[in-house]
């Protein structure tokens, strides 16, 4: 997994569920556990058949084995990576696999490989395509970052085959190198397609560090893979988190116009005292203490209960999208966000996604039920194609009752999906809390409260100099992987009309790019991305402003993430920010 400074990358896995209680685990499991298939419900098992764990471990064994014969690691470029590469094809071409050994010209040493494995059948113009990397950093063995991913994803490989199943759609692997070099060996395979191959690839989920000892369960996505991990990870009552770590292979896909998602269970991030109600744990500690270090090693840093069931929910996703026991047109439909709190005479909007689960693209027709008297529901457009969203805006007048209500968003097609949305309708006792509420807005007294990385609050100058007074926020401008953070917790008052947040923004790069995203500033409300800049947004210091509406009575974290590839630097300068309530 390639993080920067606080961001992680997700991690791949295909797993066997597992009996083990809920509150149990984080645990690290024996790695004499075989059989996980108790605990898969009936109606999965009639599906997907269930990958048994020992076998995923075997796999990291030899992972193991070969780090332990060269220095201790499997970095791209070295004689430990090429022995993992080998293993992959030959237990892919093996068990009837069409392999590609695509060799990367752009990663570490020019000769490393990609491994690209093609289960024969099935629709080729729908492919879905599954995906980890094979390459370590060079400070340790890389079992759990991305050995789970390998290893996993392998063995899932190998159970399909093994029970030969009727193919309605394609099934394709990906193992790349130079991923801890910047996602070098998944951008060049990507950049090798053309333009119908890429459309062919209806969705690809990347699996980055499954089986942190200390994790969670992150699908960070809504393509149709992410659809498919939720469902089955929803049967076995195992809940899952949206994650904000960042990054791996996924991006090489996404940039390319391919709905993709990340999925893991977390790397140098620290686990909050909600996630250990959860999955069990430990509160403020990583997901995982080895990440990107000697000790990422087998069997010791391993938790074999996430593997397994990471291990049967990728199993579980790739038969059910690409075999004949899924062959309808099947759509889902989600909310961003899935909860708002108004006063009377006020509105808030919310994101309505759909994705294509199964089959092809269909129109899908949004309505909603639900909503209190007083409180109007419409959608803009009224319906989609499935893959595509919709604005839902929830309007109030000043007669509506105060009180909590369940509205439910319903798409109809070939099939009927929902989401829920809850609002809550305050009392109309006026706005208590008007004001600017970010502290230090202008950066000109120190850090604090703001919390940022190393650097990035100063006062700078050249490309990234205030734009009024002697000290700004600067995210990146290395040319070089790196990530930069910047947040600060506020308290949004509710009863209020307006919520304005507000920053100026310079955007300087030495990329020569007019069409890839290189370098990126995401722009964060808790779990709520506003917007996402990037190399092709150059300019001068341009205000941006969001209505934060929708965040009204909450306590949320604002966070901007500047995201820096491997060459060529962006840099991007903040100043002269707001929170302007009214």
């Amino acid at each position: 997994m390639r993080l920067r400074t606080v961001m992680a990358g997700p991690a791949l896995a295909v797993v066997a569920a597992t009996t083990v209680a809920l509150s149990a685990l984080p645990a690290v499991a024996s790695t004499g556990e075989r059989s996980f298939a108790a605990s898969v419900p009936a109606s999965l098992l009639a599906a997907p058949p269930t990958v048994d764990v020992a076998n995923v471990n075997a796999h990291l064994q030899q992972l193991q084995t070969f780090a332990t014969s060269n220095s201790g690691n499997r970095a791209t470029g070295t004689a430990g990576h090429t022995a993992t590469t080998t293993y992959l094809q030959q237990k892919l071409q093996a068990a009837g696999f069409t392999v590609t050994v695509q060799t990367c010209t752009t990663c570490s040493g020019g000769s490393a490989k990609n491994i690209i494995a093609d289960w024969p059948g099935g629709d080729t113009g729908n492919t879905y395509m599954f995906g980890a990397h094979s390459d370590s950093v060079s400070a340790g063995p890389g079992i759990n970052d991305d050995g789970s991913g390998t290893a996993t994803l392998l063995e899932a490989a190998l159970r399909l085959a093994a029970n030969n199943p009727t193919m309605t759609n394609h099934l394709r692997f990906g193992w790349w190198a130079g991923e801890e070099q910047g996602l070098i060996g998944s951008k060049f395979y990507v950049n090798s397609l053309t333009t119908a191959q890429k459309s062919a690839i209806k969705a690809y989920g990347t699996f980055d560090m499954v089986a942190s000892t200390n994790g969670g369960y992150f699908v960070t996505g809504t393509d149709a893979i992410a659809v498919k991990l939720r469902e089955y990870f929803t049967s076995i009552s195992v809940p899952t988190e949206t994650s904000t770590e960042c990054c791996s292979d996924d991006g090489s896909f996404r940039n390319a116009g391919i709905p993709s998602s990340i999925n893991s269970t977390g790397a140098s991030y620290t686990k909050t005292s909600a996630q250990v109600t959860k999955w069990g744990g430990t509160a403020g500690a990583a997901y995982d203490s080895c990440y990107h270090k000697a000790c990422d090693s087998y069997p010791s840093n391993v938790n074999t209960t996430s593997l397994g069931r990471w291990a049967n929910a990728e199993e579980y996703a790739l038969w059910t999208l690409t075999t004949a026991t899924s062959t309808a047109n099947d759509f889902s439909v989600a909310l961003s966000p899935s909860t708002a709190t108004v006063t009377p005479g006020s509105s808030a909007t919310a994101t309505v996604t759909t994705a294509t689960t199964s089959g092809s693209a269909q129109t899908v027709a949004l309505t909603s039920s639900g909503a209190p008297s007083g409180v109007t529901v419409s959608f803009s457009p009224a319906s989609v194609t499935s893959g595509g969203s919709s604005t839902m805006t929830v309007a109030t007048t000043t007669a509506a009752a105060a009180g909590s209500y369940t509205i439910t968003v319903t798409g109809t097609g070939s099939a009927t999906r929902t989401a829920t949305y809850a609002l809550t309708i305050g009392s109309t006792g006026g706005c208590t809390g008007a004001g600017q509420k970010l502290g230090n807005p202008g950066f000109e007294t120190a850090t604090t409260p703001w919390t940022a990385t190393s650097a990035v609050v100063a006062a700078n100058t050249g490309d990234a100099a205030p734009r009024t007074g002697t000290r700004n926020a600067k995210l990146d401008g290395y040319g070089s992987t790196h990530t930069d953070t910047l947040s600060q917790s506020v308290t949004i008052p509710s009863g209020c009309t307006s919520y304005t947040l507000s920053f100026y923004l310079k955007i300087t790069t030495s990329e020569t790019t007019s069409s890839t995203q290189y370098d990126k500033l995401t722009v964060q409300v808790g779990t709520t991305t506003l917007q996402t800049f990037s190399n092709l947004n150059v300019s001068a210091y341009t205000l941006r402003s969001y209505s934060l509406a929708a965040f009204a009575g909450q306590t949320v974290t604002l966070k901007f993430t500047g995201t820096e590839d491997s060459s060529l630097k962006t840099t991007f300068a903040i100043d002269d920010t707001a929170l302007t309530v009214s």
